[in-house]
C-alpha cells in the first residue's frame, strides 16, 4: 500500500453530526420503556444504558475532563450510575448537545479522540439493532464512518487491509504497511467490516483472507 494517508481533522465532527440528524429523531419517537431493551452487543447493557455512556463521553470531551482512568470500564460504568435516575429524554438531550458540540474540540485533539466518534457511529449501530431498526452500522453515516475507520486503523498502525465492498464502488484501504506481511483482503458489505473491527457478531456471509477475525477488532 502507498503510505498516502493524511488526516482530515473535521471528519469526526461531521460524523457525529449526520448521525445526529439521523438518530437523534428516532430516539425522540420512542416510549421511555423502550430504552429499557437489552444490547447484545454490550452485555449486562440496556439501550439506555449505552445512550447515558455516550453522552456522558462526549459530555467529558466538551468539557475537557479528561481524568485518570476516563474511559475505562469502572468510569463508563460510574457515568452510567450518573444517569441511572435520568428519564430517557434528558440522556437524549445531553447526546444531542454533545454530538453537536464535540466535533471542534476533536478536531483539535491531533487524532488521539477520533476513535471515539467512531465508537459514537457504532453504539448508534449498536441501538439499532436492539430495536429492530433498519440500516445498524450503516445508513448515511457510512460514508464518514468507513474513511474515519480507515483514519484509525491507519494511525494505529494496524494490520493492512483491502476491503472490497459489495455496497462501495471503491476498494478501502485499512492499516498500515508492515511490509513483512501481505495486506488481509476481505469481500462482503461495508456493515459486516464495521461489525467485524467493532467487535460486533457479523450478520451476512463475508470473506476474510491473511487475518483472523479477532485481529481486526479496534474497541475494548
Amino acid at each position: 500500500m502507498t503510505d498516502t494517508w493524511v488526516r482530515d481533522p473535521e471528519l469526526p465532527g461531521r460524523l457525529l453530526t449526520v448521525e445526529r440528524d439521523a438518530l437523534v429523531p428516532v430516539l425522540r419517537a420512542r416510549d421511555e420503556a423502550d430504552f429499557a431493551a437489552p444490547v447484545r452487543a454490550c452485555p449486562g447493557w440496556s439501550v439506555r444504558d449505552v445512550l447515558a455512556h455516550c453522552s456522558a463521553a462526549l459530555t467529558r470531551v466538551t468539557e475537557g475532563r479528561f481524568e485518570e482512568g476516563v474511559f475505562s470500564p469502572e468510569a463508563n460504568e460510574r457515568d452510567i450510575a450518573e444517569r441511572a435516575e435520568w428519564p430517557a429524554g434528558r440522556i437524549v438531550d445531553e447526546l444531542e448537545r454533545g454530538m453537536t458540540e464535540s466535533g471542534p474540540v476533536l478536531a483539535k485533539a491531533g487524532g488521539v479522540l477520533d476513535a471515539l466518534a467512531l465508537g459514537e457511529w457504532v453504539h448508534a449501530g449498536d441501538v439499532r439493532e436492539a430495536w429492530g431498526e433498519p440500516e445498524a452500522y450503516a445508513g448515511p453515516g457510512l460514508a464518514y464512518a468507513l474513511p474515519l475507520l480507515a483514519a484509525v486503523t491507519r494511525a494505529r498502525g494496524h494490520l493492512a487491509l483491502q476491503a472490497d465492498l459489495d455496497d462501495v464502488d471503491d476498494p478501502l484501504r485499512l492499516g498500515a504497511d508492515a511490509g513483512d506481511r501481505t495486506p488481509a483482503r476481505f469481500i462482503g458489505d461495508a456493515a459486516t467490516l464495521v461489525r467485524l473491527y467493532s467487535g460486533r457478531r457479523p450478520a451476512a456471509p463475508y470473506e476474510l483472507a491473511g487475518a483472523e477475525e479477532g485481529e481486526l477488532k479496534i474497541f475494548r
